[in-house]
């Protein structure tokens, strides 16, 4: 994997470089000294992915990373001195799609943490490029016959790769009496997962919380995959965790959520895919959409990477695609006008 350093300090630079000549599958691609320069030579020369550093002189790593997708896109790492003390720029980061965060190795502590990500993202880049789909994941068997849970509605909604803006403006379009219930997986390390939901709660009306263990969900509530696994819809029609299954690429994965939800849930549904790198959830929606349930991709325009949500609309797995601005309203008219599809 050819792999770009953006980086102003010298011993961070050594350090990252010293980790990346461990494994013979990196390759060192360029260096930068700001979010300018990286900007330049990513359109020169794209990388596989860039381990992009938050503060730095000329233009910081928020900016480089928004104007490097938008007109070079690859996969970023934002890599960083402090999470805690950069919390606010890394969540950012995200949103501008970034795909996760991890603290900056120094001689003899971190290395290997950052090369876990590195393979980690190294099979997610890999699965993105490919036009095949991913193996099929083992869920929960489905159930025989209906049962009464909180929510007459539930909304599924996938996040990948400038997800956590998105959501936010989903969230925060919607009322804070919305009818359904909303679970969210969102692919991001479960170390920045409470983070994430700390946030969202200060962008939206809605509670939002973590899934912690097997909940009947709630109208009126946002619920976050938390943990590295993944959220499913079981039999008994409630949230819940599960552990790893497939390839292990995804975790907590899209398309598992969608899956069970079609599997699963007895009531009215909608399943909605964002911005994000790969094609996780693409199969996913369209197994919603053969269920009988209204399915939504966000459009080319709006997504900070088109990639999942290109996947689905390849599939035609997707009943409406919209910008992103237009998807909460067009919860709020479902909700309204009751054109809601259920399974049968």
């Amino acid at each position: 994997m050819r792999i770009a350093i953006v980086n102003d300090l010298p011993l961070a630079v050594e350090a990252i470089r010293r980790v990346l000549a461990t494994d013979a599958g990196h390759e060192l691609a360029w260096i930068a000294r700001n979010g300018a320069e990286a900007v330049e030579k990513c359109a020169a020369d794209t990388p596989d992915l860039i381990l992009m550093d938050l503060v730095m002189p000329v233009m910081d790593g928020v900016e480089a990373t928004r104007r490097i997708m938008a007109a070079s896109p690859c996969a970023i790492l934002v890599v960083t001195a402090t999470m805690e003390g950069n919390s606010t720029r890394v969540y950012e980061a995200l949103g501008a799609g970034a795909l996760d965060a991890v603290e900056t190795p120094v001689f003899g502590k971190g290395s290997g943490f950052l090369l876990v990500k590195l393979d980690l993202l190294a099979k997610r880049i890999k699965a993105a490029q490919s036009s095949a789909p991913l193996p099929a994941v083992t869920v929960p068997p489905g159930m025989t016959r209906p049962l009464q849970v909180s929510a007459d509605w539930l909304v599924a909604i996938g996040a990948s790769a400038g997800g956590p803006a998105a959501l936010a403006t989903v969230l925060a379009g919607l009322p804070k009496d919305f009818p359904g219930a909303i679970v969210i997986v969102q692919h991001i390390d479960a170390l920045f997962a409470a983070g994430l939901i700390a946030w969202l709660n200060g962008q939206c009306g809605l509670p939002v919380v973590a899934v912690t263990e097997a909940v009947h969900p709630v109208a009126g509530h946002v619920y976050v995959a938390a943990e590295n696994r993944h959220v499913v819809v079981d039999s008994e029609g409630r949230l819940a965790q599960a552990d790893e299954s497939g390839d292990g690429i995804y975790v907590p994965g899209i398309d598992v959520l969608f899956e069970t939800m079609a599997e699963n849930w007895r009531k009215t549904g909608t399943g909605v895919l964002l911005t994000g790198m790969g094609r996780d959830g693409a199969r996913g929606l369209l197994d919603l959409r053969r269920a009988g349930f209204v399915t939504l991709a966000q459009d080319r325009a709006t997504s900070a990477v088109y990639g999942m949500p290109k996947a689905a609309a390849e599939l035609d797995a997707a009943t409406h695609v919209l910008p992103l601005g237009s998807i909460s309203t067009q919860l709020r008219q479902l909700a309204r006008d009751g054109a809601l599809r259920t399974k049968r």
